[in-house]
């Protein structure tokens, strides 16, 4: 793709517009081109070849592949709402919210893409390599036709390439029932996390408000702050759309043990406020009430599609809707990350994924796709993990993976203490497994297993002994 040159020239234009344009006298001929065309001077940006939209860690891989590929230096412009250069979001709740004592993490530690082993990409490392980059300017607008985006602060910024990697937004409370009181949290960016430590410094009772990776990670670092903390949810269980009734018992009375109080079934009818306006306590529908002058709220996010509706999105997943190369039905335009929702070949299916291992793997492609011969569609294989309790003195630290798809009939083995494995086998098939505290060999063998979908045999895996044998035994079930 052509890259735009800073200067106007009369060879920015086809042959038939040079004939039409030398009609004109040539104080109306620039006053007429000017309604068409603008002034590349007038643009805000100095790369304009490849545009990325958004500073998360889609954002950061894609920057990293660009470079890989020899195709950044004065060709690439990332547009970010925030101050910083893309970092490692799932920090932010299982290292940044630890105790001010316990080694939190902070930037520059956590700057992309050290998440992955890979080199820490600083701000340094973008003026380095030739990427400008532009901060605290969200994009508001764009233009398709004249291939321009607009910012929250006037710029107009040009693209050849455009490549949307906006992420996904925290869903929030309505305000009409306390969403904004002060002491209420949403987490989703470092300034977030940065109001949120200000409060736990001074806290005594939280509440964290739902039951999912957001309310695990957050209630586990308020354990390290020694808070009186409760969560809350609506669901029977937490993490109700992984985990199943028997493995979501064992991580709840985890908490339990550590002091943690867990409200199933809950329902929210208000936040309520003090004498001083801050927040004091939350309402429930069941017409109890619990004391809080802190609460996080964790209960979703949505995709940040605005203002590029127009691209094409998808109803059923949400998000920008995108082929197995990350085009979206725009020529020229792109979508990575928790905003694409995309083809997932491996079960056929539409899918969005807001997940880091999606946005690393998603942008790679994206980029390898657009810069090179690569013509194969991805290949996803789904992937979640969480860590919590990993802060300096805990009595137990928690990591637990997941890989493949969570459906049909599941067999647990092992006691939790300090390991256990669910399979989920579906029509003979092993389709998922998760396992808590594996050991590496036994994590790098959940992909393995997960992809290839072997057929097990369900009996000889329920006598399995151990979560060592178990695994033994679907391994094996890859050979046969």
């Amino acid at each position: 793709m052509a890259t735009i040159s800073n200067s106007l020239t009369l060879k920015h234009w086809s042959g038939s517009s040079l004939h039409r344009s030398f009609r004109l006298s040539s104080s109306s001929l620039f006053s007429s081109l000017r309604r068409n065309y603008v002034v590349a001077a007038d643009f805000s940006n100095d790369n304009r070849e490849f545009v990325i939209v958004g500073g998360g860690n889609a954002a950061g891989y894609a920057a990293r592949t660009f470079v890989e590929h020899g195709m950044a230096d004065g060709r690439l412009c990332i547009v970010s709402k925030e101050p910083y250069a893309p970092y490692e979001r799932p920090a932010l709740t299982k290292g940044y919210l630890f105790p001010l004592d316990k080694k939190p993490a902070r930037l520059p530690g956590f700057h992309t893409c050290v998440g992955s082993g890979g080199e820490r990409q600083t701000p340094e490392w973008y003026k380095e390599k030739g990427i400008e980059m532009l901060y605290e300017d969200p994009v508001t607008g764009i233009d398709i036709q004249r291939q321009t985006l607009a910012t929250n602060s006037g710029k107009l910024l040009k693209y050849g390439t455009l490549i949307i990697a906006t992420g996904c937004t925290a869903s929030r409370l309505p305000e009409k029932v306390g969403g904004n009181l002060p002491g209420v949290h949403y987490i989703r960016d470092v300034a977030d996390a940065d109001s949120l430590i200000l409060s736990l410094e001074k806290a005594q009772k939280v509440v964290v408000v739902g039951g999912g990776y957001i309310g695990m990670e957050v209630a586990a670092a308020c354990v390290g702050w020694k808070l009186d903390t409760t969560i809350i949810f609506p669901e029977n269980h937490l993490l109700q759309r992984l985990f199943t009734p028997s493995l979501a018992q064992r991580y709840e009375a985890l908490y339990q043990e550590n002091g943690v109080k867990i409200l199933k079934g809950a329902s929210i009818q208000n936040l309520a406020a003090g004498s001083n306006g801050h927040l004091a306590a939350i309402k429930l529908q069941d017409g109890s009430t619990i004391q809080a002058d802190t609460a996080i709220i964790g209960i979703g996010a949505k995709p940040t599609v605005s203002p590029f509706e127009r691209v094409g999105l998808n109803n059923n997943v949400g998000g920008i809707h995108v082929d197995g190369l990350f085009r979206t039905s725009v020529p020229g335009i792109f979508a990575i990350g928790d905003v694409a929702a995309f083809p997932l070949k491996l079960y056929n299916r539409m899918a969005r994924v807001e997940h880091v291992d999606h946005a690393r793997r998603s942008a790679q492609h994206c980029v390898k796709a657009l810069l090179s011969a690569q013509t194969s569609t991805y290949d996803y294989l789904p992937y979640f993990y969480s860590r919590v309790f990993e802060y300096e003195g805990s009595p137990r630290k928690v990591w637990w993976q997941f890989f493949g798809d969570n459906v049909g009939e599941t067999i647990e083995i092992g006691n939790f203490d300090p390991k256990i494995a669910t399979f989920w086998i579906d029509s003979g098939k092993l389709k998922g497994i998760l396992v808590e505290s594996g050991s590496s060999e036994e994590f790098q063998l959940l992909p393995q297993l997960a992809r290839s979908q072997p057929m097990v045999d369900k009996s000889k895996l329920q006598k399995a002994s151990s979560v060592e044998d178990a695994l033994e035994i679907a391994r094996t079930s890859i050979r046969i």
